[in-house]
């Protein structure tokens, strides 16, 4: 397989909105970024992946673009933008641009004219229909909007503020393919394509993911675009299998860098269930299982994984499966450890390096997330006290990833120099923050360098086969193996002390949170223990 830069990579998402606020009026912005950088160069991230930040009304915290070659006002403009992109190559950094080209805000000028001119070919660039079938939303309700003047039907799989585009129209491929090109053309490092398994859709017959045009869709854009040049792409693919993965990652396929896979987020929730539904505890024997699917069905050279725990979608992983009292150090290096040394891209979101946690939301009024407001409003409306409501939110709202990075102990935890801030700061600011991890030596924040720099540095991450062990159910123990060498890494995911074992000795300690024992053969794991050994 031929190494390419992104095999030992590790990308850093920033969340713009959150991450810092250079002008004062409480909302993060790209001169924030750039303050940034050097931080980001000490952690020793290859890449940053940047939410939006194309011009927006914001109904989507930027997801409903109306200019793809503009800026947000609330972030600044083109020459911020070129400055960032700028000083973050000077410093070995990569920009990942975010990819958003299932739908469109409904204030993009495509939009505009196909509603206010329904012969215009623009019209064609949307998917109309003069009834709606029993399509669903997934921020909730039916996935139709009535357009009044001309009483058709618009499809919107997200906010009614995102029509979704019509990828079988060729005129409209090609301007994305242009978009792209221009943003190319201005030095970034690749694209993270948002819900890009959704451009395939045939609405008629009820298929959202995976149409059978999609891949033929991504071939073309490869060609078009990005696959001329030496970029990183991955792909949003929630109903991605490893077979599905293998179809857009393989390297003769000519598609996509990797996907994000999203099987192991789903243990979050119920079975059969509403999002909302959450689990109480984590299924540590469910989680290993499907791990080890990927790791070992996703083969070196037939495709490639990315790894994360958190995105700004998802709650932090502290707060659903790790600890938040006083094994929260331990147990975020247990949980860094335990991904970071499997195979694939490590993604880090922004906070997670510091052990950021979920926000202890007490209202609605305290929320933006469209996803969250609309089912808040469900529930109520069937029923639920607003108490249950809010339990779930605190848990899996998407607000918890999204309330400002805690950079010190000051106002605002450094965020911003506003009187308010877009959403409120964590409160637990005073003890969690970049300040404090810079000055600690045994802070999460240096566990997760030393992940950074052994990617870089150690091939056996990317060669080494995966071989998951037989261990007690809360422990998560794995061999990477080369022909040459052999790792060891183990990792007890709960708060109880476990037994583990091993027939094999080790002379070299690769990274740990806990003092490692020389003896293998019989291990009592503390609470979150976790360490990786060279096997002699």
């Amino acid at each position: 397989m031929e190494k390419r830069w992104w095999h030992k990579a590790t990308i850093y998402q920033v969340y713009p909105k959150s991450f810092a606020d250079a002008n004062g009026d409480g909302i993060g912005d790209l001169k924030g970024i750039t303050s940034k950088l050097d931080y980001l160069q000490d952690l020793g991230i290859t890449a940053i992946w940047l939410s939006p930040v194309y011009d927006s009304p914001m109904d989507d915290n930027g997801y409903d673009i109306a200019n793809y070659e503009a800026i947000a006002e609330m972030f600044g403009d083109m020459n911020d933008m070129e400055v960032l992109l700028d000083e973050a190559n000077k410093r070995g950094i990569r920009i990942i641009m975010d990819l958003v080209v299932n739908h469109t805000s409904d204030e993009h000028a495509w939009f505009v004219e196909a509603r206010s001119n329904p012969s215009s070919p623009e019209r064609d660039y949307y998917i109309w229909r003069d009834e709606p079938n029993d399509l669903e939303s997934i921020f909730s309700g039916s996935a139709w909007e009535k357009d009044e003047a001309s009483g058709q039907y618009y499809l919107h799989f997200f906010s009614k503020k995102q029509p979704d585009l019509n990828w079988e129209n060729a005129d409209l491929r090609q301007k994305i393919y242009d978009m792209m090109n221009f943003w190319i053309d201005k030095g970034i490092g690749g694209f993270r394509m948002d819900v890009i398994d959704m451009i395939g859709k045939i609405p008629d017959q009820g298929i959202v993911n995976n149409g059978p045009k999609l891949h033929d869709y991504i071939k073309e854009m490869n060609a078009a675009s990005f696959g001329k040049h030496d970029l990183l792409t991955v792909g949003e693919t929630w109903g991605a299998t490893p077979e599905i993965a293998q179809l857009y990652s393989n390297p003769d396929s000519n598609e996509l860098s990797m996907v994000f896979q999203f099987e192991h987020i789903g243990l979050q929730h119920k079975p059969d269930a509403p999002k909302w539904d959450f689990e109480d505890e984590l299924d540590v024997p469910a989680l290993k299982k499907i791990f080890n699917k990927w790791q070992t069905e996703l083969g070196l050279g037939q495709g490639w994984n990315s790894l994360f725990w958190n995105n700004h979608d998802l709650p932090r992983v502290l707060s659903i499966w790790g600890a938040t009292g006083p094994n929260r150090v331990k147990s975020a290096k247990a949980l860094a450890i335990l991904l970071h040394l499997m195979r694939g891209t490590p993604y880090i979101y922004q906070g997670e390096e510091i052990g950021m946690t979920n926000y202890p939301f007490n209202s609605l009024s305290e929320l933006d997330d469209i996803e969250s407001l609309n089912y808040a409003r469900e529930a109520q409306a069937n029923g639920q006290s607003i108490g249950q409501i809010m339990d779930s939110i605190r848990l899996i709202g998407r607000d918890n990833a999204r309330t400002p990075m805690q950079w010190d102990d000051t106002k605002n935890a450094g965020f911003s120099s506003a009187e308010t801030t877009w959403l409120p700061v964590n409160p637990n600011y005073k003890d969690i923050n970049v300040k404090n991890a810079l000055a600690d030596q045994d802070s999460i924040f240096y566990t997760y360098q030393a992940l950074v720099q052994l990617r870089k540095n150690a091939d056996w991450l990317i060669d080494g086969d995966f071989e998951l062990l037989d261990t007690a159910d809360k422990v998560f123990a794995y061999i990477r193996r080369t022909p040459n060498e052999a790792y060891l890494i183990v990792v007890n995911v709960s708060d109880e002390a476990q037994d583990f074992s091993f027939n094999g000795t080790s002379d070299e300690i690769v990274i740990a949170n806990t003092a490692v024992p020389g003896d293998l053969s019989k291990v009592t794991l503390e609470a979150w223990d976790a360490f990786s050994v060279k096997l002699v």
